[in-house]
């Protein structure tokens, strides 16, 4: 299930889009992650209701390893908030929607 509002990322293009003055919510995944697929469909809705305000993107972790390197990923699902550039916050494993609206309100 395809969102338009929710961008791929990758290793080349990661620094561009986390330094816009929008806040930018990463959701690092990979294909084979139950928790990931779980909390999936409530990254789209965030997308959606957030549209404008905060960029939602995700990153799979098998195809771009250099980024989860750079942040320390152990664990996925992992979702970090960044302003600026900046780290605001992360959140790992299959959460609810309210822990990530609460996430988001930080940078916002």
């Amino acid at each position: 299930m395809a969102n338009d509002k929710v961008q791929q990322m990758n290793d080349a293009d990661f620094n561009a889009m986390i330094g816009s003055e929008q806040p930018t919510l990463v959701d690092f995944w990979a294909p084979w992650c139950g928790p990931c697929k779980a909390i999936g469909p409530v990254v789209e809705e965030l997308a959606e209701e957030y549209a404008g305000k905060v960029t939602i993107a995700k990153m799979n972790v098998d195809e771009n390893p250099v980024t989860p390197g750079k942040y320390g990923i152990r664990a996925i699902p992992t979702l970090i908030l960044f302003k600026k550039g900046e780290v605001v916050d992360q959140i790992t494993g299959a959460v609810g929607k309210g822990q990530l609206i609460d996430l988001i309100k930080k940078a916002l």
